[in-house]
């Protein structure tokens, strides 16, 4: 899977999720949002998607940058980051300081079997990819 089609793959759970206005926007120049659209709710979530291998991981600096542009240049009520590998624990730190809705590989596999995002947006973001066993919402 490329990049544009983790994209999609991730616009596409929003809207099996009952997001609506969904669209992918990632590309050169998109200021940190690769997918944008409303909650069931109303509020505008703007998603950062990054595709690495599972032996990568996420830092503090990413989330820094797309703090900087989530909510400041692209309006988001929800800034979510969303990889296909785990966050540092740097990282995690940052986005709970920082009210960031983060979502890692393990999360993603939750997602990805049915568990709803708004679900994932509650979670404990400091616990969040530290291996430990976490049940299905």
């Amino acid at each position: 899977m490329g990049d544009r089609e983790f994209e999609e793959y991730v616009a596409d759970l929003c809207r099996r999720d009952g997001c609506t206005e969904v669209r992918r926007v990632g590309g050169a120049n998109d200021l940190g949002a690769d997918v944008m659209g409303r909650l069931p709710d109303g509020r505008k979530i703007v998603v950062q998607c990054k595709r690495y291998a599972k032996h990568r991981t996420v830092g503090s600096p990413d989330l820094q940058k797309f703090n900087g542009t989530a909510r400041s240049e692209h309006g988001a009520d929800v800034p979510l980051f969303v990889a296909s590998c785990k966050f540092t624990k740097q990282a995690r730190a940052f986005a709970a300081r920082h009210d960031l809705v983060v979502v890692d590989v393990d999360l993603l596999g939750f997602w990805n079997s049915g568990t709803a995002l708004t679900a994932l947006l509650d979670l404990d973001i400091g616990r969040s990819g530290t291996n430990r066993r976490m049940a299905p919402g």
